[in-house]
């Protein structure tokens, strides 16, 4: 019954069209914790199923909630809006709550040290992330002279593992599938006419 009012629950809080499943489990305290990204841990069970995957990706392609956000803060620090959206899409499919296994929080997932950087206080307030995000990626940008594939790879895998591989997209899969993503959404909004 417990188990039923919380799935409930989480339908009412979560956009149906959002994710394409959603994780939760019980910690040690009796804290329900849930995710939409697929976790690591055995702890996760499913508790909206996965219906279908493509789908939702394109079904919210063109949300405009936040490009008043994106514009103001892509404009204050220089940034292609498309390349902001294109992050937020991949990152958080536009859920401002969205949290992952790993800590990252809100729209652009900042984890909790680079919201700190960029002077984030609530990492689920829209404004907040999305500023941070687009400072975040400012600053990727300057460090990585511009190279795109380079600024999505410190974004993902953090800018110290991409040093580490001598400027290079270091071998990680999650961080070569998340590069591919950005840039595919990234063309789409950039070029919407196009293919």
């Amino acid at each position: 019954m417990i188990s039923k009012i919380i799935t409930f629950i989480v339908l009412c809080l979560v956009p149906a069209y959002a994710y394409s499943a959603i994780y939760g489990y019980v910690d040690d305290r009796g804290i329900y914790h849930f995710t939409n990204i697929k976790p690591a841990g055995k702890q996760y069970h499913v508790v909206i199923t996965d219906k279908n995957r493509t789908m939702g990706l394109q079904k919210n392609f063109d949300n405009s909630n936040y490009d008043t956000l994106i514009m103001r803060h892509s404009s204050l620090h220089g940034i292609d809006p498309s390349l902001v959206k294109a992050v937020m899409k991949a990152e958080s499919n536009f859920n401002p709550y969205a949290v992952s296994p790993k800590g990252a929080q809100g729209l652009m997932q900042l984890m909790p040290d680079t919201a700190k950087l960029m002077k984030v206080e609530n990492p689920f307030d829209p404004d907040e992330n999305i500023k941070g995000g687009t400072k975040y990626l400012k600053f990727l940008e300057e460090t990585f002279h511009g190279n795109l594939e380079l600024i999505l790879a410190a974004y993902n895998a953090g800018p110290s593992k991409v040093m580490e591989h001598k400027m290079n997209v270091p071998p990680i899969e999650e961080t070569r599938t998340f590069i591919k993503r950005v840039k595919q959404f990234y063309n789409k909004l950039k070029y919407p006419n196009e293919g």
